[in-house]
């Protein structure tokens, strides 16, 4: 009996005597409890506010960084020659630091009547930002973003023409500026930063360019509707002058279905689908599409994303070539732009292998 009673007495001591380990920190000083509460990091989070209509029935708060101060929608009544419209007010208190520019991306339908435009104000409502009416009227759901200097505003407000339906969502995030490295060589391009993806916007050159071994040249610089069937797709012709060794066709579609990518054909040849770079998943242009009978939802990405596809010498020849681009199989209407071909040819530098056959 003593022995037992021994031996918890030892097992209790044991236990009492046991301690956290110190935690040492820097230069090996052991870390105190100096009883002072750390100062709170400024939330300098991204918000992302969905201002799509609902019924009073089904209003749900929706949470947001403490310096969106508060979201309201102000309709106007049609008065005289001014059209009926309304403003979605977004107010805020930037976060303390070295906060200048907000990213301000707007999502909406492009309706040709119905083209927002965002107007940022200070306290007193004094004009800090007003954009010209965003998108192109072509009638897809969109998205563009803005780079707002947020010295003094405190507010800022999507206009739109109507009952605001075709406002969609808003995401707003922080900039911070750095150094950007570039080759001397290279054209100098503006980027307009992205959070969710790293592809830089396409741009098309408006001459011919020729660099080791390779012709780009543009096929149309502008936006342009394409759709599911031949009288919606977008026609191009171009001339070559001697067969290249391959091609790479490379443009950037709008309000494309992801599931259903356009597809290309190549003087009557059809070459499939392109190939499309997506951004991160999180991102919020991505909108789900649900149809009746069908179990899966297909998604659609509301920006602009960009799209390559091979074109094996074979399909070309040596003068004029056709090209169409259609919209993937069942989609609607969605937009191309900065359409631009590559051609690749033998030069004396470049590398490649003779093998022999076996």
């Amino acid at each position: 009996m003593f022995l037992r009673i021994f031996a918890s007495a030892l097992c209790l001591l044991t236990a009492l005597n046991v301690r956290g380990q110190e935690v040492v920190i820097g230069k090996g000083k052991t870390a105190k409890n100096t009883g002072k509460v750390a100062a709170k990091a400024p939330d300098t989070s991204s918000a992302w506010l969905d201002l799509r209509q609902t019924s009073a029935t089904k209003k749900t708060s929706q949470t947001a960084p403490s310096w969106v101060q508060g979201v309201k929608m102000l309709p106007t009544k049609a008065k005289g020659n001014a059209p009926a419209k309304t403003t979605f007010r977004i107010q805020l208190t930037p976060p303390p630091g070295d906060f200048q520019v907000l990213s301000f991306r707007l999502f909406f339908d492009d309706k040709a009547e119905h083209r927002p435009r965002v107007v940022a104000a200070d306290e007193s409502g004094a004009l800090v930002l007003q954009t010209p009416p965003l998108g192109l009227g072509l009638n897809v759901a969109t998205s563009e973003t803005v780079m707002i200097p947020i010295a003094d505003v405190s507010s800022v407000d999507i206009e739109v023409a109507g009952d605001g339906a075709t406002v969609r969502a808003a995401f707003l995030d922080w900039m911070k500026s750095s150094e950007i490295l570039r080759p001397v060589s290279a054209e100098q391009r503006y980027v307009m930063p992205d959070s969710f993806s790293t592809a830089a916007p396409l741009r098309a050159p408006t001459s011919d360019m020729a660099k080791f071994g390779t012709v780009t040249a543009t096929l149309a610089p502008e936006t342009i509707k394409i759709g599911p069937t031949v009288p919606q797709g977008a026609a191009f012709q171009f001339g070559i002058e001697s067969q290249p060794l391959t091609a790479l066709l490379t443009f950037e579609v709008g309000s494309g279905d992801i599931d259903s990518p356009p597809e290309i054909f190549v003087n009557g040849v059809s070459l499939g689908p392109v190939t499309l770079t997506l951004p991160d998943l999180a991102d919020p242009g991505y909108r789900g599409e649900m149809k009746a009978l069908v179990s899966q939802m297909r998604f659609q990405y509301t920006g602009w994303v960009r799209a390559q596809k091979l074109v094996p010498a074979s399909n070309l020849r040596v003068g004029t070539n056709d090209l169409l681009v259609l919209g993937g199989p069942g989609t609607t209407v969605s937009a191309i732009r900065a359409t631009q071909i590559q051609l690749k040819y033998l030069w004396e530098k470049l590398d490649y292998q003779l093998v022999p056959l076996r």
